[in-house]
């Protein structure tokens, strides 16, 4: 730190980047300007060297620092160096987490927000689902039905309640409403809990409330009638937010651990 005298008095503290750091950057510009897409290479280690005229081990950092962004997959040997990836939800859920982690988010939060993006999305799905699409839809909804044969256990449909909709997010074309619906569902499936004195019986009828909703809007996205999908959405979130306000639904305030976040599908569809 370089302190840097102001006006008066105060003293402004000037932090010195490090080398790696500043590398990396350049590398993040290098990306940008090259329009480098998910499985483009990066120059390798001793062109980068070259190129910034530092070491290797601040190459190598810089690359570290790259690679815990989820920007890039660093491989080893002689053809070795960094790959760009395509960031995963999954680690931005993480990293999302982390700073909420220090926040008062409540349940009432999440389904505030729920409400209003969840029926945009699904009205902005419903032109854009396939047949495929529409089979997972109802694989989801068979897998939660208790009328259903191939239905689950009751802590496993929670989470097919939730593909369900991640489907949804899937055929969305909108990248940032997707995103912001796709991450919601992550903390849902992850942070929130229900007390231990509820009653299985309110499980039940919890789910049982989801497959009606869930049946009625698949019928009206395969007639492609956008605005009454809209409509049961919305009307589905809010009674969503009831059964849970009813169930004690929290918010398990906690840091996200790697093992706890799995690579999934989340669709029918495929990447």
């Amino acid at each position: 730190m370089a302190p840097l005298r102001g006006d008066g008095a105060r003293t402004i503290e000037i932090r010195k980047q490090k080398r790696a750091d500043l590398v990396a950057e350049e590398l993040k510009r290098l990306i940008t300007q090259k329009n480098l897409r998910p499985g483009d290479k990066l120059p390798r280690e001793i062109a980068l060297q070259q190129m910034f005229s530092v070491s290797k081990s601040t190459i190598r950092e810089a690359l570290k620092s790259l690679e815990v962004q989820g920007l890039v997959s660093v491989s080893t040997g002689p053809s070795g160096g960094g790959t760009i990836v395509e960031v995963q939800l999954d680690r931005t859920f993480q990293l999302m987490q982390n700073y909420l982690f220090f926040k008062d988010i409540g349940i009432a939060d999440i389904y505030t927000a729920r409400k209003l993006l969840e029926p945009e999305l699904a009205a902005g799905a419903v032109p854009h689902l396939t047949e495929e699409d529409f089979a997972a839809l109802e694989r989801t909804i068979d897998q939660c039905d208790p009328a259903s044969a191939a239905a689950i256990d009751p802590l496993n449909q929670r989470q097919e309640d939730l593909s369900f909709h991640d489907i949804l997010a899937a055929a969305n074309p909108n990248p940032m409403l997707r995103f912001c619906c796709e991450l919601i569902n992550e903390m849902i499936r992850h942070l929130v809990v229900f007390g231990n004195d509820t009653p299985t019986c309110e499980h039940e009828r919890f789910g049982a409330a989801n497959v009606k909703f869930h049946k009625k809007i698949l019928a009206a996205a395969r007639d492609r009638d956008a605005e009454k999908v809209r409509t049961l959405m919305l009307s589905h979130m809010e009674e969503c937010t009831r059964y849970v306000t009813r169930m004690n639904g929290k918010i398990n305030g906690r840091l996200v651990l790697d093992s706890e976040m799995p690579r999934r599908a989340r669709s029918g569809r495929a990447g």
